[in-house]
């Protein structure tokens, strides 16, 4: 079973978009292999992202899984592909039942039980997600407000695995956060130092 799930990678400050594949055997010895220039941390996810899917009470493949971040070319690293690794397995597993994620883009790592943890680019994943067209966003809850002041883009905060599955599944409904005006929230922030502070 074959699934592929929309992410992103930063590529100095350029966010560049990222296809998650994964093809989940129906035969052979479980072995679980990531491609396409992960780093330590994109290896160690599969582990993490394990643990996170037994531990939400899904079913995890037992045989053979190969991952692929494409482009290949391009260089992965950190833990923010821990939620759309996650999302492909349980589309190839079939728990997710609807196809409500091809037009999403997914970031975020995975606590061992299941708890969504912020991750850094997600305004760079935000103004990827516009400039493509995608419908919206899928963010831990404390990454929404960042991602939500690029504006003009769906971003959806979720705290755990189960909500994403669940809205993904189209039984739970989750609410885009509202849009935030920058031009307001900087008019309205007094900054505690300025220059006349600085010395030398």
């Amino acid at each position: 079973m074959l699934a592929q799930v929309h992410s992103f990678v930063l590529q100095g400050i350029d966010p560049i978009a990222c296809e998650v594949e994964v093809d989940v055997a129906d035969r052979g010895l479980a072995k679980t292999t990531i491609v396409g220039l992960p780093d330590a941390a994109v290896k160690e996810s599969i582990e993490r992202v394990r643990s996170a899917i037994t531990n939400s009470g899904y079913p995890f493949p037992l045989s053979r899984m190969l991952i692929n971040l494409a482009p290949a070319d391009t260089r992965k690293e950190g833990p923010l592909f821990d939620l759309p690794i996650a999302i492909g397995l349980l589309l190839a597993e079939q728990v997710i039942q609807t196809q409500k994620h091809k037009n999403l883009l997914f970031v975020g790592e995975l606590a061992l039980d299941g708890r969504l943890r912020p991750v850094n680019g997600v305004i760079n994943l935000a103004i990827l997600a516009k400039r493509i067209g995608m419908d919206g966003i899928v963010v831990p809850a404390e990454n929404a407000s960042e991602a939500a002041a690029v504006g003009a883009i769906d971003v959806y905060p979720a705290d755990t695995l189960a909500t994403v599955v669940s809205f993904l599944n189209d039984q739970f409904e989750v609410e885009p956060h509202a849009q935030i005006d920058v031009d307001e929230l900087l008019d309205s922030e007094t900054p505690a130092v300025d220059f006349v502070d600085v010395r030398g």
